[in-house]
């Protein structure tokens, strides 16, 4: 590879054996899965550091994270549109696509970050009309005022971090991941409780916690690439202030229908979970017993997903027909196996499961445990159908087909899944499990929708490329 000619390797591999696509869909995987938990643990690390300051704070820091995350969320749809733009690219050899798709998903992403500022500032004044506590609402407000900067980096380590999963380079995001759930531990115990001579800043410490680790993330991302032979060969961070229209538009193109299909999904959870505050409260405990598990084994199709987005657009980019189906199937088959072993957990094991959240000696902890068992049990088998959705997301993504999939998305959680939940609890009289049953109804519909169009949409690419 010579930086002076401009060439550079059509991305992918040689061989299209079943047992090479397996092996190849596993080793990039693995890095994904496991940066995704690390992430997880970062905000469950405050969260634990927070509650030891009280239940205000507590509640306060727990809605803080929902606040910076659903904003932050939606602005990774953009940063995700830049997987399958760079992993194209990379398949038919072409770095000056490579350069002009990440440099253009850095400027989408810092405009957003400018747009959503005066929300973020606002955040008290927001949480007070939607009728939270004062209390908690001031802390969140304070704590976001300082947090909400670490947008920008973290939003500019997205738009990075894809440019690594195209390169197939997951192992860096991991270490960088994790050196970066270290840095929020120490910050915190730090800067929360007041160490090494520093005075307690409880919520603003977090905060400030928050800041310099979304940063750190950038510097580290930067830094590694800086070092990396095909940033040199692409030219990755020249003339940054240059604009492509045509590619600035494509990340917003594909962007927009990832981040909105992103939120319909969150936001489908959080309404869930209002659903189930007006069944009762400890159908509430037991539903956020359920959601945790479900959530921390969603990291499993999600890390494959993105890995079907590099391969899929890697297979596309130089015009492998062949490789293209067998890379969409060796990840779907091995996102089925792993939920399948997911799904034998939850349903074998739901107490044992549930009394990991749970003080047993309490006199509650029995009527939560009642719930929450059955909860995970469905779970178990909702576990296969949001695998095998987010799975299709991932190899439609890869073939830049984000805005049918986010209309088949907002059909199969909202039409479907919302309106059977709420039917289910409510007029059917199915109370708690109703939502759960109405979470599996959408979530298979997803599921057979856009697995469907998996069929069609590389069936039909498999036709062109030949």
């Amino acid at each position: 590879m010579h930086a002076h000619t401009g060439a550079m390797p059509r991305g992918g591999i040689s061989d299209n054996s079943w047992w090479t696509h397996f092996r190849a869909s596993l080793l990039l995987g693995l890095p994904f899965i496991a940066a995704q938990v690390a992430q997880v643990a970062i905000h469950t690390t405050d969260i634990l550091m927070i509650g030891r300051l009280g239940t205000v704070e507590l509640a306060a820091m727990v809605l803080s994270g929902q606040v910076f995350f659903t904003v932050f969320v939606f602005g990774s749809g953009f940063a995700n549109a830049v997987v399958p733009m760079v992993a194209q690219a990379k398949g038919r050899g072409d770095p000056v696509s490579i350069r002009r798709s990440v440099r253009m998903g850095l400027w989408v992403v810092l405009l957003y970050g400018l747009l959503t500022a005066p929300l973020l500032w606002h955040a008290e004044h927001i949480l007070i009309l939607m009728g939270q506590q004062p209390d908690v609402a001031a802390l969140v407000g304070r704590y976001m005022r300082i947090a909400q900067w670490g947008i920008f980096p973290a939003l500019g380590f997205m738009v990075l971090r894809a440019f690594l999963s195209a390169l197939e380079r997951a192992g860096v995001i991991l270490y960088i991941t994790l050196a970066v759930l270290g840095l929020n531990a120490l910050f915190c115990y730090i800067l929360i409780f007041g160490h090494l001579g520093l005075p307690a800043l409880g919520m603003e410490g977090a905060a400030i916690s928050a800041l310099l680790v979304n940063l750190m993330s950038l510097v580290l991302a930067v830094t590694y690439l800086r070092r990396l032979p095909e940033t040199r060969d692409v030219a990755l961070f020249t003339r940054f202030w240059r604009p492509d229209w045509a590619a600035f538009f494509e990340v917003v193109r594909l962007g927009l229908p990832i981040a909105i299909t992103i939120l319909a999904e969150v936001s489908l959870f959080t309404v869930a979970s209002l659903l189930m505050g007006m069944i009762g409260t400890t159908e509430l405990a037991a539903h956020g017993i359920a959601l945790q598990f479900a959530s921390i084994a969603f990291m499993v199709p999600l890390g494959l997903a993105q890995v079907a987005t590099v391969r899929v657009g890697l297979a596309h980019g130089r015009r492998d027909g062949e490789g293209l189906v067998r890379a969409a199937v060796a990840v779907l088959v091995l996102g089925c196996l792993c939920a399948l072993v997911g799904s034998l957990i939850f349903a074998l094991f739901p107490v044992a499961l549930a009394s990991l959240y749970l003080d047993t000696s309490r006199s509650d902890a029995a009527e939560v445990l009642a719930l929450a068992a059955p909860f995970l049990i469905v779970a178990g088998a909702f576990q296969l159908v949001d695998g095998l959705q987010a799975l299709a997301s991932g190899v439609l993504r890869g073939l830049k087909d984000t805005t049918v999939p986010m209309v088949l998305a907002l059909i199969s959680y909202w039409a479907i899944g919302f309106l059977s939940a709420w039917a289910l609890a409510f007029p059917l009289g199915f109370g708690g499990i109703g939502v759960w049953y109405g979470f599996l109804i959408g979530l298979t519909a997803a599921a057979v929708s856009l697995n469907w169009r998996v069929y069609r949409f590389v069936r039909r690419e498999r036709a062109l490329l030949g």
